[in-house]
């Protein structure tokens, strides 16, 4: 499936409403509620099966999607603010709540869950400016450099802040 081009149109959310979805343990979409089906504007069959980056916006840095991913496989829950691209190439801001799912047997991860709601355009201005960034320094230098400056960003704001406490405190601010 071909993305779509990206457009300079952000979709309103409802901030009443949660768009959630499910996938297995790669990543690949398994549940979409009718609220992800109406924000990204792709219907149930085009969705299940698919890679959750299908939604995935080019202004998104790799080292966001690198970072939540090394959390999850650790068996950690993971917040962040994401940039979702829609079929028809308009975008929409989130906070997204990412769960483990595990098998009740074995304690195996065998997917996610993620919750997700608008969040406040203060807290998408500082987050858009710090992925421009990032993403600047990734189409230049790598994700490596990209993942050093943002440690070195975390640094700067407190001995002990990391992306996954940036993102709780975020998620308390609003």
């Amino acid at each position: 499936m071909q993305k779509p081009t990206p457009l300079d149109e952000e979709i309103e959310l409802d901030p009443k409403r949660y768009i959630v979805s499910e996938t297995d343990a790669k990543g690949k979409i398994t549940y979409a509620n009718d609220y992800f089906m109406e924000a990204s504007g792709y219907n149930q069959e085009e969705l299940i099966g698919q890679p959750h980056n299908i939604v995935r916006h080019p202004d998104m840095p790799k080292v966001v999607f690198k970072l939540l991913w090394e959390a999850l496989k650790q068996g950690q829950n993971i917040n962040a603010v994401v940039k979702n691209l829609a079929k028809d190439g308009r975008y929409y801001w989130i906070f997204t709540e990412f769960e483990i799912r595990r098998d009740t047997d074995t304690g195996e991860i065998i997917g996610y869950h993620a919750s997700r709601k608008t969040i406040s355009k203060h807290v998408i201005e500082i987050i858009a400016d710090l992925y421009k960034h990032l993403l600047a320094i990734e189409k230049s230098d790598g994700v490596d450099a990209s993942e050093k400056y943002l440690n070195s960003f975390l640094k700067e704001q407190g001995d002990d802040v990391t992306f996954a406490n940036l993102m709780e405190e975020i998620h308390r601010f609003y």
